[in-house]
């Protein structure tokens, strides 16, 4: 067991994910990546293979993880799965996998984490949202419904285990984040686009509030965003 605090995110992926893994690491945490392929160059980043739709598989994975380095006090639910389609045309297939990759992921890693983190004393326990949480969109009912749910199964885990010291909460992303893939398909200003880093950054300080004023729900933008 090591002597740092461990910190955990699924859906370590290129962009926010390594961002955040980074970000840890200068905050002097262990910080392990869980990703369902892992790629050739993991960037010098502590990267697992965890499909966290699997419930078996990511149990084990996740419980050898705790006993190697001890309870987390910081965990990001990260995934993303971006389908969109006309909804008379959408692959309900698809629509299920969404599912599975957004909210049955979210389930999966707080009953793997929530238990040895209240035990340990309490934690932070952070989920990405998107814009797509709060609104439905023509076209984006694959990705607005599964994210409406892990909203929602985000109120419930904070308030049942806040009084265990587990701060949950839910970060609204209103805004493209800033990847090559992302400048490949929007074409946008990497000005009006978040910064991956920022993210992490925000991210680390939420973590870090005081008990006496924890932020349940936060939304962030680019300065040029509207809304």
């Amino acid at each position: 067991m090591t002597d740092k605090s461990l910190a955990i995110v699924a859906g370590a992926g290129p962009g926010l994910g390594r961002a955040l893994l980074r970000r840890f690491e200068e905050g002097g945490m262990r910080a392990v990546g869980l990703v369902r392929n892992v790629p050739d160059d993991k960037a010098g980043l502590d990267i697992h293979c965890c499909d966290l739709s699997d419930v078996t598989a990511s149990k084990r994975t996740i419980s050898a993880l705790i006993q190697e380095f001890g309870p987390p006090k910081i965990v990001v639910h990260n995934p993303s799965n971006l389908i969109i389609s006309p909804f008379l045309e959408l692959d309900l297939n698809a629509f299920e996998a969404s599912w599975r990759s957004v909210v049955l992921t979210a389930a999966v890693l707080g009953q793997s984490v929530i238990p040895s983190m209240v035990q340990n004393g309490g934690g932070a326990f952070i989920v990405s949202g998107a814009t797509a949480s709060l609104r439905g969109g023509a076209r984006f009912a694959a990705l607005a419904s599964p994210k409406f749910a892990l909203r929602g199964l985000t109120q419930s885990l904070a308030r049942e285990f806040q009084p265990a010291g587990i701060h949950v909460i839910h970060a609204i992303l209103d805004g493209i984040i800033d990847t090559d893939r992302s400048r490949s398909k929007h074409g946008l200003d990497p000005a009006k686009m978040m910064r991956p880093a920022d993210i992490a950054d925000a991210y680390w300080h939420l973590a870090h509030q005081p008990a006496s004023a924890w932020s349940h729900e936060v939304d962030l933008r680019p300065q040029s965003e509207t809304f």
